[in-house]
């Protein structure tokens, strides 16, 4: 199989659907990898370091649209990618259909096979290809707000470790999740007063065997969750429905109740965000404000370590990638797991969740894939 890799277009992203040492492997499997120029300079990787694994350097994304049989990406396609998509061809990438109309109607227009990463799933119930990518932006989500916590960024000034005779900052996580675990762990180390909300018993049962009381855990309801965005100085999202749209747990109404500077990040904004007042941001323009609180919204927060995001996304994803590049649809119809990463096909949609989300058709993906 011909397998492509074109560099992200997406604003501020630097990281890149294979690494030259996954590049290698599906050479190996006897697959051919053609790479767009400079794709990989983002996470130190030249044309040569490529080419040194039998990868082929092409000029530009065009001529990679036009030959590949397989297209792995690492963010949804834009526009002017899915323009170029046709049938046959079998996309391999973060999608996040649900709440991306235009880009589902572009997919299925071009009648490609699209595979969402985040959609896979796991015999544990998992999503193992999302996993990696949320560990990242759970670390990240309290770096953000460490940083939009300071005055110059339009926060209250609150150093989030506080100091020996001042308190530290209130960071209160909702969703217990991949996101929420991790973003809880780097809150712990940097000293901040933690508290994770989640509708799970199970799940509240498991953190606190985690953390050993190093963070408070509260089921989430509508009081609850009041209660504690009220006290916060940092809120991040966390909640996630596989392949839905987030559901919208912290209204505006409640933000009348927190102190002017406080800050949110909606780790959730991939799927639409889990604040009624989010809207998608960029690392160029990352934060705005809502009734004087500071949102932090940044829909592809992993970007911003590109180094450390393609290698953990890599070690994830290629496993799949090489049984699709070496089995084709094949792959899909032989794993059920695999084939839940299925969302479109030939003009088809084959999530339940982004066909709800958009008032379309779901066909399931064996009916779909004929098998």
């Amino acid at each position: 199989m011909l397998v492509g890799v074109p560099k992200e277009i997406k604003v501020e992203e630097f990281r890149i659907g294979l690494t030259p040492s996954a590049a290698r492997e599906y050479v190996v499997h006897g697959h051919e990898v053609i790479v767009e120029t400079s794709a990989g300079m983002g996470i130190g990787a030249n044309d040569a370091a490529y080419e040194a694994v039998g990868a082929t350097i092409a000029p530009d994304a065009a001529s990679i649209f036009a030959k590949a049989d397989m297209i792995v990406k690492v963010k949804e396609p834009q526009a002017v990618e899915y323009a170029q998509l046709r049938e046959g061809q079998l996309l391999y990438t973060y999608l996040h259909l649900a709440p991306d109309a235009a880009q589902t109607k572009g997919l299925l227009a071009s009648g490609c096979t699209g595979v969402a990463y985040e959609t896979v799933t796991s015999p544990r119930g998992g999503l193992p290809l999302l996993a990696p990518m949320s560990e990242v932006a759970g670390r990240l989500s309290i770096q953000s707000a460490a940083s939009t916590l300071t005055k110059h960024e339009g926060g209250k000034g609150l150093l989030i470790g506080g100091v020996p005779g001042v308190k530290p900052a209130r960071i209160v996580v909702v969703g217990g999740g991949v996101v929420g675990t991790h973003a809880a762990r780097m809150a712990v180390g940097l000293g901040a007063e933690v508290t994770i909300l989640d509708n799970s018993l199970p799940r509240l049962r498991e953190l606190d065997e985690l953390f050993q009381t190093r963070v408070r855990t509260r089921y989430s309801s509508v009081d609850t969750l009041e209660e504690e965005i009220t006290l916060a100085d940092a809120v991040i999202g966390a909640a996630l429905i596989p392949g839905a749209n987030a559901p919208k747990l912290v209204t505006r109404a409640m933000l009348k109740n927190m102190e002017a500077g406080s800050v949110l990040v909606d780790v959730s904004i991939d799927q639409g965000g889990c604040f009624e007042t989010s809207h998608a941001t960029t690392h160029v323009d990352p934060t705005f404000m809502v009734d004087n609180i500071v949102h932090y919204c940044v829909a592809n927060m992993p970007g911003a370590v590109p180094l450390t995001s393609t290698h953990a996304l890599n070690n994830a994803t290629l496993p799949f990638g090489l049984k699709l590049a070496d089995h084709g649809i094949q792959a899909l119809l032989d794993d059920p797991h695999f084939a839940d990463g299925l969302n479109v096909h030939k003009g088809k949609v084959t999530h339940p969740a982004v066909a709800e989300a958009q008032g379309l058709e779901f066909v399931e993906p064996k009916v779909a894939l004929g098998g």
